[in-house]
């Protein structure tokens, strides 16, 4: 009897076993297909887009003839809507949830805030967008302009930031805390000094990820407003006079490389999809060299804690 146990515990562990193997590989022969659709699309992508990116391309403005055409303003409002929607999103998604995290009292308000943020995670942009439209254009009368498309996309990304930062604090083993309260520290300091800093890679990864979606997103951008064709660059941020700043072109009407792409593709003719593609791929430029400076500054900061 014993030895029959024996057998048919063999006989489940070695059916379990393949079941596990078949599992794996079908998740590798998924991912496979999935990576070779992706770099087969962004392959087509760079060599129809790629022979049309030069310097007229980046500083000539759009135009209705493909060989005059360029992407100054879209590039330009690109990056100073990221710029806005950066400096809103990443301190106040940090500081929500270094403040859920490690301050609020356990109860049913945080528990129905903390609800709610891991919904708005997967709100459609678009409702975003439609948000925006009513509060910030129509009540608040901000207009369409830079700073309203910053702060939709800083709402847009916001939940991610936050629960980035509570998994990251997460992470860190409670004997850290412990540690600094035996040596002192209040818990301001302990926060600042201790767990920032461990949890500051996985900070950046989220924040990585939030900034990846907001410079790709049009819904929201197209719903308050920013427009498919515009002949004029917002005014400079720095200026030739004290205090050699101006904010003036928060309130400058504005586009991006998504809504150019759009508008481009829109159009029947084959010169302006080959100029969408070369839209595509310096949106994808942009997009990576953004998460390689975060991915550096992850990395010192794992070298430096070591």
């Amino acid at each position: 009897m014993a030895e029959m146990l024996v057998i048919d515990t063999h006989q489940r562990i070695a059916k379990a076993r393949r079941r596990d193997l078949l599992f794996a590989g079908l998740g590798l022969v998924v991912l496979f297909l999935a990576t070779a659709v992706l770099l087969t699309l962004i392959l087509d992508l760079v060599v129809t887009g790629a022979p049309h990116i030069d310097w007229d391309f980046l500083t000539n403005y759009p135009s209705r003839r493909a060989s005059r055409a360029g992407i100054l303003p879209a590039w330009v409002g690109t990056s100073l809507v990221m710029l806005v929607t950066a400096a809103l999103a990443i301190p106040i998604g940090i500081a929500a949830g270094l403040y859920l995290e490690e301050y609020a009292p356990r109860s049913w308000v945080t528990d129905v805030i903390e609800i709610n943020i891991t919904n708005l995670a997967g709100v459609p942009s678009i409702i975003y967008g439609l948000l925006a439209l009513g509060v910030f254009v129509y009540l608040f009368r901000l207009g369409e302009t830079i700073l309203v498309a910053g702060m939709v996309l800083a709402l847009l990304v916001l939940p991610v930031i936050i629960v980035a930062t509570r998994e990251a604090l997460r992470s860190i083993p409670q004997e850290v805390r412990e540690a600094a309260f035996a040596l002192g520290a209040d818990k301001w300091q302990t926060v600042s000094m201790y767990l920032l800093p461990a949890a500051r890679p996985g900070i950046l990864t989220g924040i990585i990820a939030a900034l990846a979606r907001a410079i790709g997103e049009t819904a929201p951008l197209i719903t308050i407003g920013a427009l498919t064709f515009i002949a004029f660059l917002p005014p400079s941020p720095i200026t030739s006079e004290p205090p050699f700043l101006s904010f003036d072109w928060l309130w400058s009407p504005f586009t991006v490389l998504p809504i150019q792409m759009f508008n481009w593709t829109s159009r029947p003719q084959a010169a302006f999809h080959e100029l969408a593609a070369a839209a595509g791929v310096v949106l994808l430029v942009m997009t990576l060299a953004m998460n390689g400076l975060a991915i550096y500054i992850r990395y010192r900061t794992r070298r430096l804690m070591r």
